[in-house]
C-alpha cells in the first residue's frame, strides 16, 4: 500500500501540472504519514540531499555559461564554427551542430545551449531560407551533446545519486566519445535532410580567416581544456573547476572581449541564483523520494522481476532503455536521474554493466526525453526561439531522433565507446 500512495500521489500531482519538486515532496510526506514515521524524516532527507559539496559545481557551471553568453564568447565560437563547416551542404545547420559541440564543453547544460546557440543561429537560418522546423530540430538535438561532454551537470547529479562512489572525472571522460559520435551522426543527418530540401551552403572564407577566427575564439575555447584537463589530472575537483570557470569567464569577458556590461552581469547572477534554488529544491525532495523507494525495497524487487523476465544482459539493457525513454517523455531530466539511478543502477550492476557505462546510457536516454513532449524542456526552448509550435517541429524531427537512437544503441551495446577513454587515463 505504501508504494501505491508514493507513486499514486506523485503521478496525480504531476498530471494536474504541479511543479515536480512539490510532486516529489508531497508524495514522500504523504507516504511517511501513512507509514507512521516521524514527518521530520522527510526534512532530514531533504536537507542531506542538498548538503552535498559536489552540488556546488552545478550553479557555478550554470553561472559561467550565462556569463559567456552575455560576454560574447558564444558569438565568437559561432563565427569560428561557421568558418570551419559553413561550406558543407546545409552550411548553417552544420555550423549549429559544431557550435553546440564547442559550447557544450563550456556550458554543460542542454537548455542553456539551446537558448544560447538557438538565439544566435535560428534567426540567421530562417533569414537565409532554411525551414524553421529544420533550424529548431537541428538546434534542439545538437543541444543534447552538452549532456555528454564535460562539464555536464547531469553527470554530477548521476554520481551523487549513485551514492557519490562513481568518479566524476571518469564520467566526464566517458562522455567525450559518445558526445562526439552524436555530433557526427547529427551532422550526417543534417546534411541528408538539407540536400533533400535543397538548402544552400556558405562560402569558404579561406584558411587565413579560419586561423583569425580561431585566435579570436581561443580564449573562450581554452576553458574546455582547463575544465577537462584540471579535473582529469586531479589538479582540482569538479567543484573547484566550476569556480575557476566563473573566474575565467569574468576575466575573459571583462578584460579580453570587454563586452560584459554591469546590467548583463547582474542578470547573469540573478539567473544563476534562481536556477540554483530550483535545482537544489528538486534534488532535496528527490533525495527524500529516493530514500523511501530504497526503504520500501523497490530496487531489489525490480532486480528480482528483471531476472524473472530475462537472464540475458543485452535484453535487460534493451528493457531498461525502453523504460528510460518512456520516463523521459513526461519527467524532467534532473529529477528523473535522481529517482531512477537508485532503482536502475543496481539492476544494471547485477548483470555486470559498469556503472560509468550505465551513466552515459542513462544520460543519453533522458537527453532524448528532453526533446520529447509533453515535458521536453529543450524542445520548448528551441521552438520558442524559432517561433513555431512543438507540433510543427515534431512532424519533421524523426530523422534526428533516428540518429539519436542509433547512437544510443551503439553506446549501449559497445561499452568501449564509453569506457575506452577513461581506461587510457587510469
Amino acid at each position: 500500500m505504501e508504494l501505491w500512495i508514493l507513486f499514486g500521489v506523485f503521478t496525480t500531482l504531476m498530471l494536474i501540472g504541479t511543479p515536480i519538486a512539490f510532486c516529489l515532496g508531497v508524495a514522500s510526506f504523504a507516504t511517511v504519514l501513512y507509514m507512521g514515521l516521524p514527518p521530520l524524516v522527510i526534512f532530514q532527507r531533504l536537507n542531506s540531499g542538498m548538503s552535498v559539496f559536489s552540488l556546488l559545481a552545478i550553479p557555478f557551471f550554470i553561472y559561467a555559461g550565462d556569463l559567456m553568453v552575455r560576454g560574447g564568447i558564444a558569438s565568437r565560437i559561432v563565427a569560428f564554427a561557421a568558418s570551419l563547416v559553413g561550406h558543407v551542404r546545409g552550411g548553417l545547420g552544420q555550423v549549429n551542430i559544431v557550435t553546440a559541440t564547442l559550447f557544450g564543453g563550456i556550458s554543460g547544460s542542454a537548455v542553456a545551449e539551446a537558448a544560447a546557440v538557438g538565439g544566435l543561429m535560428i534567426p540567421q537560418m530562417k533569414q537565409r531560407g532554411y525551414g524553421a522546423d529544420y533550424a529548431v530540430n537541428v538546434t534542439s538535438m545538437a543541444a543534447l551533446i552538452a549532456l555528454l561532454l564535460p562539464p555536464s551537470h547531469n553527470m554530477i547529479i548521476y554520481s551523487i545519486s549513485a551514492g557519490g562512489k562513481i568518479s566524476i572525472a571518469d564520467l566526464f571522460t566517458a562522455g567525450v566519445l559518445p558526445g562526439l559520435l552524436l555530433a557526427v551522426a547529427l551532422m550526417v543527418t543534417a546534411y541528408i535532410v538539407a540536400r533533400s530540401r535543397g538548402y544552400p551552403t556558405e562560402p569558404f572564407p579561406g584558411f587565413v580567416m579560419v586561423a583569425h577566427l580561431l585566435a579570436v575564439a581561443l580564449p573562450g575555447l581554452l576553458l574546455i581544456a582547463i575544465i577537462f584537463g584540471g579535473v582529469r589530472s586531479g589538479v582540482f575537483t569538479a567543484t573547484e573547476s566550476s569556480c575557476i570557470a566563473v573566474l575565467y569567464a569574468l576575466l575573459i569577458t571583462l578584460l579580453v572581449y570587454r563586452q560584459m556590461s554591469w546590467r548583463d552581469f547582474v542578470h547573469a547572477t540573478q539567473g544563476a541564483v534562481r536556477t540554483t534554488a530550483m535545482v537544489l529544491l528538486i534534488i532535496g525532495t528527490a533525495a527524500a523520494f529516493s530514500w523511501l523507494m530504497a526503504f520500501l525495497k523497490v530496487p531489489a524487487s525490480l532486480v528480482i522481476w528483471m531476472k524473472s523476465v530475462a537472464d540475458d544482459p543485452l535484453t535487460v539493457l534493451l528493457l531498461l532503455n525502453v523504460l528510460m525513454l518512456v520516463l523521459g517523455t513526461f519527467m524532467d531530466m534532473g529529477p528523473t536521474i535522481i529517482i531512477c539511478t537508485p532503482i536502475f543502477l543496481p539492476v544494471a550492476q547485477a548483470y555486470g554493466v559498469d556503472p560509468v557505462h550505465f551513466g552515459v546510457i542513462m544520460i543519453l536516454n533522458f537527453g532524448i526525453g528532453l526533446n520529447t513532449p509533453p515535458v521536453g524542456a529543450v524542445q520548448f526552448v528551441a521552438c520558442a526561439v524559432g517561433k513555431i509550435s512543438v507540433w510543427e517541429a515534431m512532424r519533421s524531427i524523426w530523422p534526428f531522433y533516428g540518429a539519436g537512437i542509433v547512437v544510443l544503441g551503439l553506446v549501449t551495446y559497445i561499452p568501449a565507446i564509453s569506457l575506452w577513454l577513461p581506461s587510457v587515463f587510469k
